[in-house]
């Protein structure tokens, strides 16, 4: 057998790298060749040639092949050697060079001896040397840089190129004992796939577990040696990547961005063999699987199998109909016991047929032999449960057979008495005979009672049941009662002659019902249960009391729902000490997300109920003459994007909630998470307004009426659609709630706390900034997202709007103030007097700033404010400045060129403070920003000329028309906006300059 030859690595050579007579730099030449260096060395003639070859070998096959191909350029340094040292690498080279050169560049020696013999020895020894490439001599460094970048060469040879050769070394040997390792572990997988392949698979189901078992536990130490082996190479990787990492300035060396793509490659094909294992592993696994599953399979079918044709062969024997009413009624209850048993067979034979239809859609590799089992269980079952049905039915039939044939042989027992208890003396008189044939008239009228058929329907209707006996049975029973027939037949007849032969008139007499047999009256009178239910006065007021008892207990819920959520706020605020029996108490933080996850699911069921009660029904043909066609018209833009926020919460949002019930700390992160879904809410409260509209002039239609009664609400319509609204302030307050519990001086425990039994009353808390901060994170954006739905709809008031509002930014603040346009003629202030302020709201954005006209119209609430869109200005060609004295409430802006001017005048000075303070962040904001864009030499130098320095004072000017600023939230206020102040705007005079960008 040939043995593998394994290719030369660097722990192989270590001595002989180390010795350092020949190395690998990494540096390149003009056209990318790699540089091999031979640096002075003493002994390099006593060097031997195997060393010198596998050396040579080695440096060679370090570079990619690419590289390889280009050739190899040597350098050989003999500055301070001899000529006999240069002739000796030359010859060297010559002889055991393995890989392509291209260039030979050979530093002379500086001793002047030693290059005269070196230049007469090159022009004698030229040829003897068989070079096929350029041998040149280099008097000194300087030249070598003619022909080599510095930055390719070790500083030895006046190069900047760094250069550690036992870190190269160092490098190698890692990378091919990595290398070496890979190669083992993938023979190792090799080895193991074919092993697994060429597995025969056991017979027994205890013997397929343990191979399966068998085999999970070699998969998973295989895995293990793959994990380990990705990380020593992630490690050895980042190592090498470490000079980079560490400054941003330096850079890799080529030879070692060569060994980091190396790594690279190795990693990749790492990670290919992993897949590929993993891929065949599930494969495998999947099959056995399968085979398990299969085994499984086949020993229940066995066994359920076995137990119905057990019952079958139990009900083949059951063939008995029974030949008495006790035998038949004997024969129903074994019947129903048998039925009974075999009930737990049929079930197994079902659900097994089950899991097989569950294998079969699971693309089992045996569905050729499941499909027949599952259909050869459902046919047994079926076979079981008709014949079955087969059984009972006859033996019903054969019950009713023999019950009617006693019935017969108990009324024909019956006639004979009453004709032998009729007295012969009695027939002498007329009244006697007439006695005697109203008492067989009575009796033969109760034959209807017993529904008897003739002979031939009798035989039709019981045909299959008749067996021999029965047969007999019935025909002696049916003869007797055709005997019986004849001879009441024959003595109404016989009675008959002798009332006709009675001479005197028959005197009436009253018929003696006591002389007869008292036989029950064939005409009974119908129980009372047959008569149809007539509905009594009580019914509706059953109807109002059920609905009334429903309403009562919404509201019980609702109560209780209430008192919960006290209950737990109350607990949580007052914690209860832990019960003896040792129940764990939830934590604060439990308690909160419990009840909104609580709370979550009302919201959900409060948004499918308007949904399925409102929407919905739209679409009923029966309920459309009640909607107007204003509502039939608008309909989408009543409830918005209702259905949007139903399907997020409750396929989406409500899952995630209930995850952070165990875990506090993800509840922040599903907030944050979810940032961009959540602004389905500004889509909603954008509409509100609209939708408000048209419940305004809809909602006394009959349509809500009947709605709203149907799904017992209290609140009308509108009401409900407020929800979305009130759930986001709930989201803030049990964020805020969360933050305030989990805040850092809450969490600061005592070390002396963790000694002693302190343990055992709860888990301890620690600080854990990440999560503070992620809930800080989670509470401003749910801050913002309510600032944004109240000034969306805000927004949605304004009419007249650019189709580009979006690109005005972020809303930041909107308010009413007075304004004045001035005039480029007339800038003094005393010219103002002149003119009339115009009430307008200004909405104040990032980019922009907007003007519109306020319109007072009349509503159902009196006179309501609607804004028309004015005009917009940019802030980036905007300038501001306060007025003199006298002016506390007013501040002006006016773009650059001076031509448009406005004098804005709020309602207080703590308003215009904040939105001076404001609006000038903004605008130093956006100046800062184009500094950093444009070099200093092209920014424009700052005209603080033209700008009017104004001493602003604290002196309040006389109140005129007021102003209104709405607050963004609930947070922002005028106690806010002065706290923003209070640095900038102090009692003492301060000078403003704000340059127009």
């Amino acid at each position: 057998m040939q043995q593998e030859i394994r290719p030369l690595v660097a722990v192989d050579i270590i001595e002989q790298l180390h010795r350092q007579f020949a190395i690998l730099s990494g540096g390149r030449g003009k056209d990318g060749a790699p540089i091999i260096t031979f640096p002075e060395f003493v002994g390099f003639k006593h060097i031997p040639d195997e060393d010198f070859l596998n050396v040579m070998t080695y440096l060679t096959s370090v570079p990619s092949m690419e590289a390889a191909s280009i050739g190899f350029v040597i350098v050989i340094d003999r500055r301070r050697d001899k000529w006999s040292s240069i002739k000796a690498s030359l010859t060297r080279i010559a002889v055991a060079f393995p890989g392509n050169l291209q260039l030979i560049l050979i530093l002379r020696p500086s001793r002047f001896i030693q290059r005269t013999f070196t230049d007469i020895g090159i022009k004698y020894y030229r040829d003897e040397f068989k070079m096929k490439v350029p041998i040149v001599m280099l008097n000194s460094v300087s030249d070598l840089h003619d022909y080599i970048d510095k930055s390719q060469l070790t500083a030895d040879l006046g190069g900047t190129l760094e250069y550690r050769h036992s870190q190269w070394i160092n490098h190698r040997t890692a990378i091919e004992n990595f290398a070496l390792a890979l190669k083992t572990t993938a023979q190792m997988l090799q080895t193991f796939g074919a092993c697994l392949a060429t597995t025969e698979l056991p017979r027994s189901i205890p013997s397929t577990e343990d191979l399966l078992m068998s085999h999970m536990r070699q998969w998973n130490k295989l895995q293990d040696e793959l994990k380990l082996l990705g990380k020593q190479g992630a490690t050895l990787l980042s190592c090498m990547q470490e000079p980079a990492t560490k400054s941003p300035t330096s850079k890799l060396s080529l030879h070692e961005v060569e060994n980091v793509a190396t790594m690279e490659r190795l990693l990749v094909q790492l990670d290919e063999t992993q897949k590929a294992f993993i891929q065949f592993w599930s494969e495998h696994h999947l099959k056995l699987n399968q085979y398990l599953q299969l085994q499984h399979f086949e020993h229940s079918f066995c066994e359920v199998k076995l137990a119905l044709d057990n019952l079958l062969a139990e009900q083949a024997e059951f063939s008995d109909i029974g030949d008495s009413v006790m035998h038949v009624e004997q024969l129903l209850k074994e019947h129903k016991k048998l039925e009974g048993e075999g009930q737990e067979s049929l079930e197994k034979a079902q659900l097994l047929a089950v899991i097989g239809d569950q294998l079969i859609q699971s693309h089992h590799y045996a569905v050729d032999s499941i499909r027949p089992r599952c259909a050869e269980l459902r046919h047994l079952c079926d076979d079981f449960i008709n014949e079955n049905k087969k059984k009972h039915d006859i033996l019903e039939k054969s019950l009713e057979l023999h019950r009617r044939l006693d019935k017969v042989s108990q009324w024909c027992e019956a006639g004979v008495y009453l004709l032998a208890s009729q007295a012969v003396d009695k027939y002498q008189s007329r009244e006697g005979i007439d006695i005697a044939l109203n008492d067989i008239e009575t009796f033969l009228g109760t034959a209807k009672e017993y529904q008897l058929p003739s002979s031939k329907d009798f035989y039709n209707q019981y045909e299959l049941m008749l067996t021999l006996d029965i047969k007999t049975k019935a025909q002696k029973v049916l003869q007797k009662l055709s005997d019986v027939q004849e001879i009441f037949h024959k003595r109404q007849m016989s009675l008959m002659k002798l009332a006709a032969r009675q001479t005197r008139p028959v005197q009436p007499v009253a018929p003696h019902p006591e002389s007869s047999p008292k036989w029950a009256s064939p005409k009974i009178s119908q129980p009372s249960t047959l008569v149809p239910h007539q509905k009594t006065s009580e019914e509706p007021y059953t109807e109002t009391d059920l609905n009334s008892e429903e309403k009562e207990d919404d509201e019980t819920k609702s109560e209780v729902k209430n008192e919960e959520i006290l209950e737990s706020s109350h607990d949580a605020d007052n914690p209860e000490p832990e019960q003896p029996d040792g129940s764990k108490n939830l934590s604060h933080s439990r308690h909160i997300i419990r009840d909104l996850v609580e709370t979550e699911v009302t919201y959900i069921k409060e948004i499918k109920n308007i949904i399925d009660g409102y929407i919905i029904p739209m679409d009923f043909i029966w309920l459309k003459h009640l909607i107007p066609d204003v509502l039939r018209n608008n309909k989408e833009f009543l409830f918005g994007n209702i259905r949007e926020l139903y399907e997020f919460h409750s396929r989406t949002f409500l899952k995630e909630l209930e995850k952070c019930t165990e875990n506090p700390e993800l509840l922040a992160r599903c907030f944050l998470k979810r940032k961009e879904d959540l602004q389905i809410y500004f889509k909603y409260h954008k509409n509100l307004p609209r939708a408000r509209a048209i419940w305004q002039e809809c909602q006394d239609c009959t349509y809500f009426g009947v709605c709203q009664r149907q799904l017992g609400h209290s609140l009308p319509l509108f009401k409900c659609l407020r929800e979305p609204s009130q759930r986001l302030i709930k989201y803030q307050m049990l964020l805020k709630g969360l933050l305030d519990f989990e805040s850092p001086e809450d969490l600061e425990m005592d070390p002396s706390d963790l000694e002693g039994g302190s343990a055992k009353n709860g888990p301890k808390r620690t600080k854990d900034s990440t999560f503070l901060a992620d809930l800080q994170q989670a509470l401003a954006m749910m801050e913002d997202l309510i600032k944004s739905c109240e000034l969306a709809m805000d927004l949605a008031a304004v009419t007249g709007c650019p189709d580009d509002i979006g690109k005005f930014g972020k809303l930041l603040m909107h308010g009413s103030f007075n304004v004045w346009t001035v005039h480029k003629d007339r800038y003094k202030m005393k010219d103002l007097i002149r003119f009339k302020p115009s009430q307008r709201q200004i909405y104040l954005f990032e980019r922009e700033i907007m003007f519109c006209k306020i319109q007072l119209e009349p509503s159902d609430q009196g006179l309501s404010p609607h804004y028309s869109f004015k005009k917009s200005m940019k802030l980036m060609t905007l300038s501001i400045r306060q007025l003199g004295r006298g002016s506390n409430r007013k501040f002006e802006i006016a773009n650059q060129n001076g031509l448009e001017k406005y004098i804005l005048q709020a309602a207080s000075k703590e308003i215009r403070d904040c939105w001076f303070s404001e609006i000038s962040k903004l605008l130093m904001k956006q100046q800062n920003n184009i500094k950093d864009m444009i070099s200093p030499t092209q920014l424009p130098r700052p005209n603080f000329l033209n700008q009017k320095s104004i001493i602003c004072s604290p002196e309040e000017g006389p109140q005129q028309n007021s102003a209104r600023l709405v607050p963004l939230s609930q947070t922002s206020s005028l106690q806010n906006c002065k706290k923003e102040t209070s640095v900038i705007y102090k009692p003492s005079r301060i000078w403003y300059f704000v340059i127009a960008a």
